[in-house]
């Protein structure tokens, strides 16, 4: 274990010596070999942080590596596409996520190396950390926590900072 390591655990996250709630997939906890695009579930293993992602119309940057989210910005979920698991720009003609949402929960991602940059079609796609929707709401195999909290982990990671998923 690092100093700056986040670990998922039944009750929360820990990170620096907190512990914060979270919420993981639908699908649960599932390893990494059985993950699949589109089950719903949260990749076991260790995971890097390589990418942090903001929207500035809505907040400050939260950290100096931190990017902005433009307009035209989205992550390709589909398996057929050869940008499959990449962030890539509107016009886009295969399945993907906005990462400019209406609602507030990409206002701050933290990316982790899920099946990147090397991408295993139908692997699964963008596992980040997000604000969750509601307290207990599970996600689509994200962990997602409340805004404050990832505010202030954000404010103290560092790039390959590691997101620890036990099995």
């Amino acid at each position: 274990m690092k100093p700056l390591d986040m670990v998922v655990t039944p009750t929360g996250l820990r990170f620096m010596g907190r512990k914060l709630p979270c919420t993981v997939g639908r699908g649960g906890v599932v390893a990494a070999e059985r993950k699949r695009e589109g089950d719903g579930s949260t990749p076991t293993g260790v995971h890097r942080i390589v990418g942090m992602l903001y929207r500035p119309d809505r907040m400050a940057r939260p950290a100096d590596w931190a990017l902005p989210i433009g307009p035209s910005d989205l992550w390709s979920d589909d398996v057929k596409d050869e940008d499959y698991n990449l962030m890539v720009r509107a016009p886009h003609p295969f399945s993907h996520e906005a990462l400019r949402r209406a609602d507030p929960m990409y206002d701050l991602v933290l990316i982790t190396d899920w099946n990147w940059p090397f991408s295993v079609p139908g692997r699964g796609s963008a596992i980040f950390m997000h604000r969750w929707r509601r307290p207990g709401a599970p996600t689509a195999g994200c962990v997602a926590l409340a805004p404050q909290d990832l505010l202030w982990v954000a404010q103290r990671l560092l790039p390959q900072s590691r997101l620890i998923v036990p099995g």
